[in-house]
């Protein structure tokens, strides 16, 4: 994946053509982004070889201060406020639209639409329908109990304890099978509860203060709140504790063990396996995956040591934090609590671009139907193509090149590129939601009957042919992603814009910006993880061991590498973690420039403004991750995104591209010029 987003949900669950112009979260006109370079980011006062991200994009941040609502703030949040800009339009006229025919599309995102406006009618339900369900998890009276009320929240969106998904089976992907997993953690990361550092205990006393909060909203007394609240932090500090760092799982083989209903029981045999995942399985052999099964098994043995008061607390909690920012304002408040402490955001996102992004997540293919129908003609989608197959042709060249590659595993390397399933904009069959009634009812209502809908329809999915033509992503989108068990690579049309692509900017920023995202995209079919898959998406081993070898070697150096950056001071980044993205970002850089190579710009060798063709695709590539970061937000990335932040993206990547340095004239002791150069492809 190209870049994670934070949207403004809930509690941290972290936790990446001109739209209409609307409200930014401070109250302006959303930013535009120049097609082609904006010379004015460019800060003259640092020579591109000492620091290319400062000298790149310098005066971006003096020039577009951190908005108060956001926790970083760049180009990719800027496209992606143009994107809900233009959702915005769209929803409005929906929502205005009461004569939309019943069940229609627009009828439905109107709808949803409206009732997220509709604070008074949010206020007035209160709860609503979400009363029944906490009504079950309060009548609670056995572990068997627990159980059944994990199942049926899961269903409605809230993975507490451990939740069931379904996912293509890693050795045989041409079905879907079942996955059961360890439940969410509400805080981003096992080493928020476990560390014992003062920001930790500060992080942690902050989410004591929501939990209780919420619980008072329903009229708990407060010191029962307060111990609550420890009790489930507690509760969950025990889950942390069997966890693997997230580094570790990484490693696709950690997180793939196929077994039986009957296996599962010996690890856990407090569930009543055969009674919660009887009906997705066709005979009592069938198998699925259990992605942490030693986790399974703690769970297990909390589930009998943990007195039943503290598991109604705890799984009521998770339904009201899952739906928190549906809920009345006194929730969205409280939630948002936590989310500043971790992130530094001291203002919430306004009103209507929360209820756009929830209209996003909730019935993101509906609204980006309508969205692509007037901000992404076929015609961008056919340009779009043509840029994916030309990267694609310029990786299949360089395959057979590398020196530290066997020619077995040069042909395997080739079959798989060949084979990549390629997603450019938007779903050739976008999803049927005929089967999901949204009304004016109660928002929550329709929250729930969204979440409800998306979970039918994926156990529908479970025991058949895998459907390659799904998305994980909302056409306005501004990110990319690669699936390994899927081995296809999608481009959403909200990242196919300025500043990473435009039919009037030169071949130069073109390659430079969006090129280096499909080819990021591409050669993560090759990093630590997606290189453990094949062609068709299964999870096999078809490299030489000697090239595996020297594989392993040329990544430990990006590991290396990325260990040694300063994310926030006194804390490094987190190399093993962050390895996939960066040696995605070194091949797409590699292969980009490869394909620019090709063009006539290139051939001619013309200045620009001033620069070289050269060092035009450079300064491309640096802008694009032009921003700045709240340093709250920075530390929490670090600890759990796989992804460098924007300017270590840029040094990083750049810093062991030699064409980099011959474009600029840097001399050999420059900073830009790593000493021990990582090179992969």
């Amino acid at each position: 994946m190209l870049r994670f987003l934070l949207r403004a949900t809930a509690i941290v669950a972290v936790v990446s053509l001109t739209a209409t112009a609307g409200l930014s979260a401070t109250g302006t006109s959303t930013p535009s982004i120049k097609v082609g370079l904006d010379l004015a980011n460019i800060d003259h006062t640092c020579k591109a070889c000492d620091d290319f991200s400062q000298f790149a994009t310098g005066n971006w941040s003096k020039l577009h201060p951190i908005p108060a609502a956001y926790p970083s703030y760049g180009n990719f949040e800027i496209l992606q406020d143009q994107n809900d800009d233009a959702l915005h339009a769209i929803l409005e006229s929906a929502a205005a639209n009461t004569a939309a025919p019943a069940g229609s599309n627009e009828q439905k995102i109107g709808t949803f639409y409206r009732s997220c406006m509709n604070e008074p009618a949010i206020e007035a339900a209160d709860l609503g329908p979400l009363k029944a369900e906490l009504a079950k998890i309060d009548a609670i009276a056995s572990t068997a109990d627990v159980n059944a009320e994990i199942v049926r929240i899961d269903h409605i969106g809230t993975a507490a304890g451990w939740g069931l998904e379904p996912a293509p089976d890693r050795k045989d992907s041409s079905r879907t099978i079942l996955s059961v997993s360890p439940g969410q953690l509400a805080l981003p990361d096992r080493d928020y509860y476990l560390k014992d550092d003062d920001q930790s205990k500060k992080l942690r006393a902050v989410y004591a203060t929501y939990i209780a909060a919420t619980e008072g909203f329903r009229g708990i007394p407060d010191a029962q709140a307060q111990s609550d609240a420890q009790a489930i932090i507690a509760l969950e500090t025990e889950f942390a504790k069997a966890r693997p760092p997230r580094a570790d799982l990484r490693d696709p083989a950690k997180t793939y063990h196929p077994m039986t209903v009957a296996d599962l029981q010996k690890i856990a045999p407090d569930v009543a396996w055969p009674t919660y995942l009887g009906r997705y399985l066709a005979t009592p052999d069938t198998k699925f995956n259990v992605t942490l099964p030693d986790s399974l098994g703690a769970f297990d043995k909390l589930l009998v040591a943990t007195p039943l008061p503290v598991w109604r607390s705890y799984l009521s909690f998770f339904l009201i934090n899952a739906y928190s920012e549906v809920l009345p304002k006194r929730y969205v408040d409280a939630s948002f609590t936590v989310l500043s402490a971790f992130t530094g955001s001291t203002e919430q996102l306004p009103r209507w671009k929360r209820c756009v992004q929830q209209t996003d997540g909730q019935l993101g293919e509906a609204l980006g139907e309508a969205y692509v129908k007037k901000f992404f003609p076929p015609a961008a989608k056919s340009r779009a193509l043509s840029l994916v197959e030309n990267l694609q042709t310029t990786l299949g060249e360089d395959i057979p090149t590398l020196s530290w590659m066997s020619s077995q595993t040069k042909t395997y390397a080739l079959k798989k590129l060949t084979s990549f399933g390629k997603k450019i904009g938007y779903p050739d069959r976008f999803i049927d939601y005929s089967a999901v009634t949204i009304t004016d009812g109660p928002y929550v209502g329709n929250s729930l009957a969204t979440r409800s809908f998306g979970s039918d329809r994926e156990e529908a999915r479970i025991g058949k042919l895998t459907d390659r033509t799904t998305w994980n992503m909302s056409p306005p989108t501004v990110n990319a992603y690669y699936r390994s068990s899927y081995n296809d690579i999608s481009f959403p049309a909200g990242i196919l814009r300025p500043p990473f692509f435009s039919p009037l900017a030169d071949d130069a920023v073109n390659y430079g910006a969006i090129g280096a995202v499909i080819g990021h995209e591409m050669t993560h079919g090759f990093d630590d993880s997606g290189r453990k898959f094949d062609a068709d998406g299964n999870q096999v081993d078809w490299w030489q061991t000697a090239d595996a070898v020297a594989f392993d070697a040329r990544a430990k150096c990006i590991v290396d590498e990325f260990s040694s950056f300063d994310v926030v001071p006194g804390l490094k980044g987190n190399g093993k973690l962050e390895q996939g993205e960066a040696i995605a970002d070194l091949g797409g850089i590699t292969i980009a420039y490869r394909a620019f190579q090709k063009t006539a710009q290139y051939k001619a060798h013309k200045k620009i403004d001033g620069y070289t063709p050269e060092q035009r695709f450079f300064l491309a590539y640096g802008q694009v991750w032009a921003g700045a970061i709240r340093p709250e937000f920075a530390q929490l990335l670090a600890t759990s995104d796989p992804h460098p932040l924007g300017k270590w993206r840029v040094i990083g990547t750049l810093s062991n591209f030699p064409a980099f340095a011959k474009a600029f004239a840097c001399p050999a002791a420059a900073a830009m010029i790593r000493k021990n150069r990582c090179e992969i492809w």
